[in-house]
């Protein structure tokens, strides 16, 4: 087992097999989360997917997400964050295809690939995992980087062809978590409470709670303040300058103090902290060289 790893560059390999605890978050770079064994259900923002082997999601990270993996079996996966103007910047110049265009244009899919697709994109995913543990090594950094422009070509590849599978026909349960999400959604910003939910969807507000945490693996109000704060990381990454208080009151917070205390659990850092620092670092992304 590889653990996800961190390197001078703005890509990130996770390698792993083993279910860790994930709550609802959302990252600033695109990702590639390659699903091989176990059973898990993933939901990105209001779509619910039930991943099967060889399942594969292509997202842009700041939506919100979390994958939902049952502890009792094996849970195996790999995942590719990467920063889009990076990523832009590598493939500059010498392609002709737009290989970005499936994390811009496809809504967070997910591809079901067929076994000759697998066959291609698993040892590309595993000499991915096995180069990052050796990047200090120039031959081993390019070709690190030669690979990850290869699977972008493949994945490009696979939705010009691929017959997409993007949930089906989903159960009574999961319909109903969407209208959850979709309510919350739509009135993010308001004071809500789970009388008002139940009562505008017509269901028993006790079902409702038990059936959004058994399908999610998170309360609703869980997913309603991850969501208000992963609104907050928008609006800072729109505007730095912004202040604390404007973005607490925007993102639905009665209260500052409220705002700060919800960030700091979810983020790691006070939202003063977080807009200082995101500003330099997408600087660094943006006009760093490839190297």
């Amino acid at each position: 087992m590889t653990p996800s790893l961190q390197f001078r560059q703005p890509i990130t390999v996770g390698c792993s097999e083993n279910p860790m605890p994930v709550s609802f978050h959302s990252h600033h770079e695109y990702e590639i989360y390659y699903f091989q064994a176990g059973r898990c259900r993933y939901v990105i923002g209001d779509q619910i997917f039930d991943m099967a082997p060889g399942d594969l999601i292509l997202m842009n990270g700041m939506v919100l997400h979390t994958p939902k993996a049952d502890p009792s079996t094996l849970y195996k996966r790999t995942t590719v964050h990467f920063h889009p103007q990076y990523a832009a910047r590598l493939i500059a110049g010498g392609f002709s295809l737009p290989l970005l265009a499936p994390f811009e244009n496809l809504n967070n899919t997910r591809l079901s690939l067929s076994s000759e697709e697998q066959a291609v994109i698993e040892p590309l995913l595993a000499k991915l995992c096995e180069l990052s543990d050796r990047l200090g090594d120039p031959l081993a950094h390019d070709r690190f980087l030669a690979a990850f422009v290869t699977l972008l070509t493949e994945i490009y590849g696979f939705t010009c062809r691929l017959d997409r599978k993007n949930g089906g026909e989903s159960n009574v349960k999961e319909q109903n978590v969407r209208r959850v999400i979709s309510f919350l959604e739509e009135n993010i910003t308001r004071e809500l409470t789970l009388d008002e939910i139940g009562a505008h969807l017509r269901l028993n507000k006790y079902y409702l709670s038990k059936t959004f945490k058994e399908v999610t693996g998170s309360t609703i109000f869980e997913y309603l303040y991850h969501r208000r704060i992963n609104q907050a990381k928008v609006l800072f990454t729109l505007d730095p300058e912004r202040a604390v208080t404007e973005v607490a009151y925007e993102t639905g917070f009665k209260y500052p103090s409220h705002f700060t205390r919800h960030f700091k659990a979810f983020t790691g850092q006070s939202p003063d902290a977080y807009r200082k620092s995101l500003q330099s670092a997408t600087e660094r992304a943006a006009f760093g060289p490839p190297q």
